[in-house]
């Protein structure tokens, strides 16, 4: 996928989580994502946030508050803007999603994954559907196997040969693990929702 076609992607991703959050009541966006410690509105301000990205200098001082914490960092920062006074998610999803705005430590490529990614840490355990683009969801599990931090995907799939079965995209060796490649992206990226749609003699290992 070009550069283009990455940033079309996170466009329509953008606008279907912000189709599925306007769907929810407040009891479900106040509910676990799939995500540890994150509710679904958290991640939800996580994807609106990647668009309008702060500054430096807020990002330092966040970086201190966070104890220079990646993952508090990012934690922390959604959740404040998830709970400010009169924040529509919706709206800042929808306004933002044809935005080529990146925070400076990323790229589009990174994005594209982060996008599909966090979709589905919102749609998968409040049951609904949201779907991941089949050609896109290649082209992220390439880059997290091959990005190493902070998934470290092939460190942590050693000895496991991963095919997908709807789409020509394999990495590793091992014992065979095959499934749709969502499903393959989201262990990539350390999600277990959806082993249950991964078969082969691979999975009893993970």
């Amino acid at each position: 996928m070009n550069e283009d076609d990455c940033w079309t992607v996170i466009a329509d991703q953008r606008r279907l989580t912000a189709d599925l959050l306007d769907d929810l009541t407040e009891a479900e966006r106040d509910s676990p994502s799939l995500c540890a410690g994150w509710r679904v509105r958290d991640v939800a301000a996580h994807v609106a946030l990647a668009p309008q990205p702060p500054g430096p200098l807020t990002m330092a001082a966040e970086a201190i508050r966070a104890g220079g914490r990646f993952h508090r960092l990012n934690h922390d920062m959604a959740v404040r803007h998830a709970d400010r006074p009169g924040a529509d998610l919706v709206a800042e999803l929808r306004e933002h999603a044809d935005s080529r705005r990146l925070p400076a430590v990323t790229n589009c490529r990174n994005i594209l994954f982060d996008v599909m990614v966090h979709a589905q840490d919102i749609a998968i355990p409040l049951h609904r559907p949201l779907p991941m683009p089949v050609r896109a969801a290649a082209a992220g599990a390439t880059r997290v196997w091959t990005m190493g931090w902070p998934f470290w995907a092939r460190r942590r799939l050693t000895g496991v040969r991963l095919t997908a079965t709807d789409t020509d995209w394999s990495a590793g060796d091992g014992a065979e693990v095959s499934g749709p490649i969502a499903a393959l992206l989201m262990l990539l990226t350390g999600r277990r929702a959806t082993l249950s749609q991964l078969t082969g003699p691979g999975v009893a290992g993970l």
